[in-house]
């Protein structure tokens, strides 16, 4: 049995892996190391959790010594992913603790203006993403002219992704001294044809065949219709238990409901795809790496980024366009010798692509047995549900439903003004009432105070022989008339009147 005291690594790297707790090499580590420490270009397949990373970060490590100083990086690796990148960056910060180089890993979804002063003050080791290493030359805040070696990362997956022009960008700012080591899960002709004007007489290591997965994942299939998906999943989760599984689907709609739905089920459960933030998708991975999430929903795109030890098993919610997808899904457990399984669900409409699953693998899969799964109740429930949203979709119950709402209002708006005209009316009323009993009030206080008169003249009292004021009578004046016997109301003649009267009266007597 090989170990890596074998495969001349210096004493300071072999500290750096009983770091990593390493014991012994796998065989992609055991063939690469020797390889990239002679300064070889390599060409490495292998299958997924078969410590490819430390296959390149070991050796290059080792060959190129840290540098002081404000420099560009000396060793560049390029992946597709910004969990591949930070999984990358982690092992080589980890292995730089006993070499002290200085290592910074560039992704998108953060804030780039750390990064450009990181680089500023000089790096050894740069692991980075095609988008964001882009912008950072774009800015100049990076020169790519000290790489001594360049490392591409997944290789296929770049090609796949679209991401190979920007890759040839990168590749042409390095110099064509440097090293280039390129590893994958697979190694087809469209790579070598592709990659291979990168390399010169590039060593191959093949340690994975195009198709082949792990030995220690068993395959599993269920036979279901689409609207019961949702059921199936709950079922395979009480029935293979809820912690540490991986949930896979095509798109990230489907992997927000499909999450949403766990949640509601009572389900530790969080979603993780390219629209999620690098924050949020770091914070997802750490919580299911430390059991505070039980369960992983996630799409294609992170289908090689996910690198957490014992995870229990693998759900193909839906099966993946790509064949060679459905490989590194499956690739997520079984990991480092354990034990793991998956379970796809296929509905009538992916037989084709089961078919093109079966024919890359040259495996069948097996049908999986859930004995307390009634699939007929299911999918009389999952009918009953289609119908039930079919019918709040249908346009006129809508419209009978708006207008029973509508009438439910008028009815309820009717009521409020019955309501409060009745309000209004008793307080008129009750205003009237208090007015009428503060007149009367008023008007029994005007009764008791002229009966009871002015002071010192109550019952005759004051002064004798007068009478009191309330019984005193006012003398009438006679009314004046006119020459026709009529009453003469004008100012001043009824005065005068009265005192010609008056004189004329003892002129009279005398007479008689």
């Amino acid at each position: 049995m090989e170990s890596f005291d074998t495969l001349g690594l210096s004493p300071r790297l072999l500290k750096a892996v009983g770091r990593l707790g390493y014991v012994t090499p796998t065989p992609v580590q055991a063939q690469a190391i020797p390889l990239v420490l002679d300064g070889r270009d390599v060409i490495a397949a292998a299958k997924t959790g078969t410590g490819k990373t430390a296959a390149f970060s070991l050796p290059a490590l080792d060959r190129i010594p840290p540098r002081k100083g404000s420099h560009g990086p000396l060793v560049l690796a390029v992946t597709p992913t910004r969990e591949l990148a930070q999984q990358i960056g982690e092992v080589c910060e980890a292995i730089a603790e006993e070499t002290h180089h200085r290592v910074l890993t560039v992704v998108g979804g953060v804030s780039i203006g750390p990064q450009e002063k990181a680089l500023a003050r000089g790096i050894d080791v740069l692991v980075a993403t095609p988008g964001r290493l882009l912008d950072l030359m774009n800015q100049k805040a990076v020169s790519l002219a000290s790489v001594e070696i360049l490392v591409l990362d997944e290789a296929d997956r770049m090609l796949d992704m679209g991401f190979w022009p920007s890759v040839k960008r990168i590749v042409a700012q390095t110099p064509a001294s440097r090293q280039t080591l390129l590893f994958s899960a697979t190694i087809d002709g469209s790579i070598e044809r592709t990659v291979g004007a990168t390399l010169k007489d590039p060593a191959q290591v093949e340690i994975a065949h195009r198709g082949e997965t792990a030995d220690t994942v068993d395959q599993y299939l269920v036979r279901v219709p689409q609207n019961v998906k949702p059921d199936l999943l709950k079922a395979v989760l009480a029935a293979r238990g809820a912690e540490r599984v991986i949930v896979f689907a095509r798109t990230r709609s489907r992997a927000d409901s499909t999450c949403r739905r766990l949640k509601r089920a009572g389900f530790a459960a969080e979603a993780i795809h390219s629209d999620r933030s690098q924050n949020q998708r770091r914070r997802a991975l750490d919580n299911f790496a430390a059991g505070r999430t039980d369960i992983l929903v996630a799409t294609d795109v992170l289908a090689r980024g996910i690198d957490v030890e014992g995870v229990s098993y693998v759900v193909n919610y839906d099966l993946p366009m790509q064949p060679e997808d459905y490989i590194h899904r499956i690739g997520r457990t079984g990991r480092a010798g354990s034990r793991g399984f998956s379970v796809s669900f296929v509905t009538p409409e992916t037989e084709p692509m089961l078919r093109d699953i079966e024919k890359l693998t040259k495996r069948t899969l097996v049908e999986m047995e859930l004995p307390g799964f009634d699939m007929e109740a299911a999918i009389r429930a999952a009918e009953a549900r289609t119908q039930q949203h079919a019918a709040q979709r249908d346009p006129e119950i809508q419209q009978a439903k708006r207008e029973v709402a509508k009438r439910a209002k008028a009815k309820a708006k009717a009521r409020e003004r019955a309501q409060g005209e009745r309000g209004a009316a008793a307080g008129r009323t009750s205003g009237r009432t208090k007015l009428q009993g503060a007149a009367g009030s008023a008007e029994q206080q005007r009764q008791k105070g002229r009966g009871a008169g002015k002071p010192g003249r109550q019952n005759g009292a004051g002064s004798p022989g007068r009478t009191p004021a309330s019984a005193q009578k006012k003398p009438q004046k006679p009314a004046s008339r006119g020459a026709a016997g009529k009453s003469d109301m004008r100012p001043g003649r009824s005065h005068r009147a009265a005192v010609a009267s008056q004189r004329n009266r003892p002129q009279s007597r005398g007479r008689r």
